[in-house]
């Protein structure tokens, strides 16, 4: 592909730094996670299962579902998500398709031959339970790494409530730790289950470590004198000693410990919290919200005409700014991914790493893009109508220029995906179907201006790298260079094409109210 000319990554991103920002509000710093924004009331209830390998989690999960363990099997590295339906049904989303692999949902039913791994996999079932929240199964948090552990936060904030799952004879690693550090600073539900260890419920030593390794103090509680020793309550406390110790916050989590095929007080306890969450969801925004039907005039006096002048620069900086916050994350991934080849997983494993870091990265691409969007128009249409609107005007002008984006050549197939190919190019792949098949946790339906921003590696890529003859670490630390030199290209013209389709729309929509004196949309 050609590239095109990129702005240099040392340039700053403050508007008041540029020459043509005069007059222009200051902006806050983009967020740096994700769960830095406020959860939509509006995504559905799910319970995220988590945990190191080797807990058990999925006979949890089984026995909590009553199903054979057997039919929660997915792929290495694939979330699956499990809904509520009167007819069981299975299917695999793998990026690189517009629709799903079908296929049975029985536990002797074979999935299909996939070039790669599918990033969900969704198994609809007839059981009560899912019909008070969805339950998403991760992949094991040992396995995670920088990247899956920012898309595992994402679900889980998203989500509500999170059930970590550990042995008896398992500590907290610290990357549990930081996790679960993450997911206190939110309003999301913990539930933590201890399941018996290789050797049964016998009392280890938890001692969860720091970044540096070294071992943090858990001093266990210790049962009465005289009294007999309760193996399983002697564990729990003492895994609770070990978590409190680096994680207080998480004081009023709720432990839980495993060792019968049924868990009914578990399951209390997840459905009473689904009732108080879901009821808390639905009140906190009104059926019909403020400025949704009537007159919305413009303001008195006129705003002036360099408006249209500020929109284009406003709009222009912070395509600009995301440009190289995604450069500087584009940067990171590829230290990330040669430490890995060099280090840890090898040649063997980078298709699965790239495509966790690529999914993080449309994680925060997304944010930051529907971030700068909503700042962009709440500025430019208080000077229109002289006051912030209202969430239904909001909403009245946002659906229109969803509709006014297909009127110009910048905004037409902006649902698309781009997909890195095996010679480190970068193939696009349009259609809404394409950018829900990479989506682990889908959640909501989307009510933002302008799409998602979606980033994989194709099967073919990751069948490049599997191959055994395929094992040279210098070849593949130069082709992932130039893999993420062409993702850093392609985002840079789809980031600026975006924005720049949004503002024509925006001023299209603006330009119809100052004409007509009154919002049209």
């Amino acid at each position: 592909m050609k590239p095109g000319p990129l702005p240099g990554v040392d340039m700053t991103d403050d508007p008041a730094d540029h020459p043509d920002a005069v007059g222009l509000p200051p902006r806050s710093p983009l967020p740096a996670h994700p769960y830095a924004a406020e959860v939509d009331p509006d995504e559905p209830l799910a319970v995220v299962a988590a945990g190191p390998a080797g807990a058990a989690r999925r006979e949890v999960l089984a026995a909590l579902l009553g199903v054979p363990s057997g039919m929660l099997v997915t792929p290495a590295g694939s979330c699956l998500l499990v809904r509520y339906a009167r007819v069981a049904t299975r299917a695999a989303y793998v990026p690189g398709y517009r629709q799903p692999h079908s296929y049975g949902a029985d536990q002797a039913a074979a999935g299909p031959a996939l070039a790669r791994a599918p990033r969900r996999v969704e198994l609809s079932l007839p059981e009560p339970l899912l019909r008070h929240f969805a339950v998403l199964d991760t992949p094991d948090t040992d396995t995670l790494g920088v990247a899956g552990g920012r898309v595992l936060l994402d679900a889980v904030v998203r989500s509500g409530a999170l059930l970590f799952v550990i042995g008896a004879d398992q500590t907290f690693t610290a990357a549990d730790l930081r996790l679960l550090a993450e997911v206190a600073r939110t309003r999301v539900r913990v539930f933590f289950v201890v399941t018996p260890g290789a050797g049964g419920w016998a009392v280890a030593e938890p001692a969860a470590t720091d970044d540096t390794g070294v071992a943090l103090a858990s001093p266990p509680d210790v049962p009465p004198a005289g009294g007999p020793v309760d193996p399983v309550a002697v564990t729990v406390a003492a895994h609770r000693a070990t978590l409190l110790a680096a994680v207080p916050g998480l004081a009023e989590a709720n432990w839980y410990p495993v060792h019968r095929a049924e868990h009914p007080a578990l399951r209390r306890a997840l459905v009473g919290w689904s009732a108080i969450e879901g009821l808390r969801r639905a009140s906190s925004r009104p059926p019909v919200p403020p400025g949704a039907h009537g007159r919305v005039p413009v303001a008195p006096e006129p705003p002036g005409e360099d408006w249209a002048d500020r929109l284009e620069r406003r709009s222009r900086l912070s395509a600009r700014s995301i440009r190289q916050q995604l450069a500087l994350e584009l940067a990171n991934i590829h230290l990330r991914a040669v430490q890995e080849i060099v280090f840890g997983v090898g040649c063997a494993g980078l298709p699965q790493l790239l495509d966790r870091e690529l999914e993080a990265l449309s994680l925060l691409a997304t944010e930051q893009q529907d971030r700068a969007v909503r700042e962009i128009l709440d500025g430019a249409t208080a000077r229109i109508f002289g006051a912030p609107l209202a969430e239904g005007v909001r909403q009245r002008i946002g659906a229109a220029v969803r509709w006014g984006l297909a009127d110009h050549p910048s905004g037409q197939e902006l649902d698309r995906v781009l997909l890195v190919t095996g010679t480190a190019g970068v193939a696009v792949l349009p259609g809404a179907g394409a950018l829900d098949s990479l989506l682990g946790h889908p959640g909501a339906p989307r009510s933002e201006v302008l799409p998602r921003i979606g980033v994989a590696l194709s099967g073919g890529c990751w069948q490049h790298w599997r191959s055994p003859g395929n094992d040279d670490p210098n070849a593949a630390r130069s082709w992932a260079q130039r893999a993420l030199r062409e993702v850093e290209l392609e985002l840079s013209r789809e980031v600026s094409r975006r924005f720049e389709a949004f503002r024509l729309a925006l001023d299209a929509v603006l330009t119809d109210a100052l004409d007509h004196g009154i919002l049209l949309a």
